[in-house]
């Protein structure tokens, strides 16, 4: 049986298996909730209302606060433990109850407040230090304030509403930020939002963004107030938007509200009135915790509270978030201390899931083992001896550019931002230089690797320097590759992280270490195919099980900013701006279609430059129609779940978004087959990168170290590579499953990873100018690492700079130093636009 019947049938026995294998939809699942549990109680039995609180050293804080109607404190309460016992002795300056606290790395902030008297403006640090309390002074307030909302969002606290002296009439509309992060800070007034003045309402922070939601607006003389039930986004740099109101009137709600995963926060306790009320009135504490959804813009009641409490602080403390005293009901302090997490529900994958996934992983296998016998050489290893059809070429670059993480993470960006980023398909404008340029130079020199151009063009160092910091970025990246989808399927579902990692690290290792690049690119096009097949039905049900369908999809999408809507177009390098996400697409793909050995090889493997050409121009039109289709996927999402808020559960990371949706909505052995995309795209770029990996270290390192070796101990030494970097990915992606070092792994890979526009302005440099020398190249690839690394560190600049600052830099260092230090003359017929030979001959040197 020939390569294509072999596909074809491994095509269609997955499909095949996945509808034989269908089951009842959707997982029913309990919506996730929070475990409560009471903690050591407050030392005064009386209660408190209205105290400061947060977390300093590692122990919980509780100053000042209010018991009955006029009974203010000034003792300080420190507790070190959830069950231990709370050390008292300490005091306040003078009785204080009713501002605002926050907690920072270095203390608890603590913020305006009154003691029944009078309202103040002191601002001040409390820390745990030596076992004492430290009291620092901060900027005072511009105006005395009591009963405000405040919340910290990075390294500045926002303080809104609140009253000004206790005769005041109304309640006030101001909005103050202190930046912690200056010099010398000092309180900035800001615009207010556009609503009524308010006290007693609730401060939230998500997604970059301060809420302001609900209160009380304070009117008559004071006499009579009327419960709000509206709510506002407050973006820096772009200003206030009222967002969904409250399905209910709600005031002192305990503050800041505890955030909940990437895109919730949670309204806790508080009172409620749907209607004006006097003082006198008995006001009704809600029962049900309120759960608001930032991206869809959506309440829906999340779960129940034991005790209800309000007027109180919310703290988060050992991972739990933690409610000390508040009134348990009208007029009544509380000396409880109260502690909740929330807790998440996992689909059950099931039987027909893991046998559709199963018959996956066995197809892939089958396929990388048919192809063992057919790499006696390393040419058949490494470039499968030219004899690749141009659409199997084309799907597998396609395949290797489109991992997991962007299997998940496109749908994630569409869902919470929009298709502001679809804007970086550059691959049409990019193909018609690749094709020109680039792919003659790698046919006509005859390379293995993409780096020996290089060596040709300049010299051996720069040579090493690229094929290295290439082959570095590739083996960390294979551990993130099978790490990132791994976490995101046990999020959502039981299966087992290690599990996953080692069904896609290991079998991936087997079929490539066995089949060679002709493995690698025929299980790539079968896996483009079964991941396109997934997505197109996956939309199809998302759209269907929207009310209303495709209209209604784009309908609610556009009135929420869902497509273009909220691009910037100013020239500003700090935000991903039209322009800058446009032409730093342009220079970010630079390096993987024109000088990174994963790609460039698919550029070989076909039998001539007109086939490879081919191959080229089709992954070009499949990687926009692609990336339309995961952008319309989350889109989709977006609408279905602020439709279905009870369906998504917001504890889990944005990028499980689709995940999710994937094993709790889908029918059983459909949700496999989705299931196996994301198998598809994991190994379709872990196989492409230890293939690539093995090839750069033979052909560069390998056959330079041991002199002349045989073909047969180049390519026994390619399978050993491909299996040791395969093995070490796989490990360190289970240390990162079962440790707290993904964040140095991230960091590794992102110093790495910016490097990609040094190693492209080197291959411009090199093809597009004469003067270009071996050292000149060295200084300009040294001066552009070090300028990007500098750019990243020390400003705002958006990611897709980095590349453009690369590319430039490399080459306008690189051509200047050459001319400083010219090389002595050599031929560079065939290594230069200006040379290149006309026909399709060979061009050695």
């Amino acid at each position: 049986m020939n390569a294509r019947l072999r596909f074809l049938a491994a095509i269609l026995l997955v499909f095949v298996g996945a509808n034989l294998a269908v089951g009842a939809p959707a997982n029913q699942l309990a919506q996730p909730s929070l475990v409560w549990e009471q903690l050591t109680p407050l030392p005064d039995r009386a209660g408190t209302v209205g105290a400061f609180a947060g977390v300093s050293g590692g122990v919980l804080i509780v100053a000042g606060g209010v018991s009955g109607e006029t009974n203010r404190h000034d003792t300080i309460a420190v507790l070190p433990t959830p069950k231990g016992e709370w050390i008292s002795g300490f005091k306040l300056p003078q009785p204080t109850a009713h501002g605002v606290s926050v907690t920072m790395s270095d203390g608890v902030v603590c913020i305006g407040g009154g003691d029944g008297q009078s309202h103040f403006k002191d601002v001040f640090r409390l820390r745990w230090q030596n076992g004492q309390i430290v009291r620092d002074a901060l900027p005072d307030l511009p105006r005395p304030i009591a009963f405000p909302a405040g919340a910290l969002l990075g390294q500045t606290i926002y303080i809104a509403g609140g009253i000004e002296a206790p005769e005041d009439d109304e309640a006030t509309k101001y909005f103050w930020a202190l930046d912690l992060s200056k010099p010398n800070p000092r309180w900035e007034e800001l615009e207010p939002w556009p609503g009524p003045g308010r006290m007693r309402a609730t401060a939230a922070v998500q997604r970059g963004a301060f809420f302001l939601v609900g209160g009380l607006e304070r009117s008559s003389g004071g006499e009579s107030r009327t419960a709000l039930h509206d709510a506002y986004r407050f973006a820096p740099g772009f200003g206030w938007k009222r967002v969904a109101d409250l399905p209910h009137a709600i005031f002192a709600a305990a503050t800041p509200a505890p955030s909940l995963g990437p895109a919730h926060f949670l309204i806790v306790g508080g009172e409620s009135s749907m209607a004006r009320a006097t003082e006198s009135e008995t006001l009704i504490p809600p029962a049900t915790v309120l759960a608001y959804n930032t991206i869809a813009d959506v309440w829906l009641p999340w779960s129940e509270a034991p005790q209800i409490h309000f007027a109180a602080s919310m703290v988060q403390w050992n991972g739990n978030n933690v409610i000390p005293g508040g009134l348990s009901r009208a007029g009544v302090a509380a000396s409880e201390v109260w502690s909740f997490k929330p807790t998440s529900t996992r689909a059950n994958f099931g039987w027909l899931n893991y046998t559709t996934l199963a018959l996956y992983l066995a197809v892939m296998l089958g396929i990388g083992v048919s192809f063992t016998n057919k790499n006696k050489t390393t040419d058949d290893f490494f470039r499968g001896g030219r004899s690749i059809a141009w659409w199997v070429a084309g799907l597998s670059i396609f395949a290797t550019m489109l991992s997991s993480i962007t299997f998940m993470a496109i749908p994630a960006q569409s869902y919470g931002v929009g298709w502001n980023l679809y804007l970086g398909n550059s691959y049409l404008i990019l193909t018609p230089l690749v094709v020109a340029i680039y792919l003659p130079f790698y046919r006509k020199l005859n390379v293995t690797s993409a780096y020996e151009y290089l060596e040709r063009r300049f010299n051996t160092a720069t040579r090493m320097v690229a094929s290295t910091l290439f082959i570095l970025f590739q083996i960390g990246r294979v551990a993130i590759v099978l790490y990132l989808p791994a976490l995101a399927l046990s999020t959502v579902s039981n299966l087992d992280v290690s599990v996953c990692i080692l069904a896609m690290g290991l079998l991936g290792v087997l079929y490539t270490v066995m089949g060679g690049i002709k493995a690698v690119v025929w299980t790539d096009a079968a896996q483009a195919i079964i991941l396109m097949v997934g997505a197109i039905w996956a939309l199809v049900t998302v759209i269907a099980r929207v009310d209303g369908g495709i209209g209604a999809v784009i309908s609610t999408a556009s009135e929420h900013g869902k497509f273009f809507a909220f691009v910037p177009w100013r020239l500003d390098y700090t935000i991903g701006a039209g322009w800058i996400i446009i032409f730093g697409s342009i220079f970010t793909n630079l390096f993987p279609y024109t000088a990174s050995q994963d790609v460039v090889q698919r550029y070989l493997v076909t039998k001539d430059q007109k086939t490879a050409a081919r191959a080229i121009w089709a992954n070009a039109f499949i990687s926009p129609f692609a990336q339309a289709l995961f952008f319309a996927i989350g889109t989709a999402l977006f609408v279905f779940y602020r439709q279905h808020p009870e369906r998504l559960d917001p504890t889990i990371p944005l990028d499980g978004i689709f995940p999710q949706f994937i094993v709790r909505e889908l029918p059983a052995g459909i949700a496999g087959i989705l299931v196996a995309g994301i198998f598809a795209a994991a190994q379709s770029t872990l196989s492409s990168s230890l293939n690539s990996v093995a090839t750069a270290y033979v052909t560069d390192f390998y056959r330079r170290i041991k002199r002349n070796p045989s073909d047969g101990s180049c390519l026994k030494m390619a399978r050993w590579v491909t299996a040791l970097v395969g093995v070490f990915g796989t490990v360190v992606a289970l240390v990162l499953a079962k440790s707290d070092i993904r964040s140095l792994w991230e960091i590794f890979l992102a110093v790495i990873g910016l490097f990609g526009g040094t190693v492209s302005g080197l291959f411009v440099l090199g093809i597009f100018t004469r003067r270009a020398t071996g050292s000149g190249a060295l200084v300009g690839a040294i001066v552009s690492a070090l300028t990007v690394l500098a750019v990243r560190q020390f400003t705002n600049a958006h990611f897709f700079t980095y590349g453009i600052i690369g590319v430039l830099t490399c080459v306008t260092v690189g051509w200047l130093a050459s001319l400083l230090r010219p090389d002595p003359m050599r031929d560079l017929t065939g290594l230069t636009v200006h040379s290149m030979p006309r026909s399709d001959v060979i061009v050695r040197h």
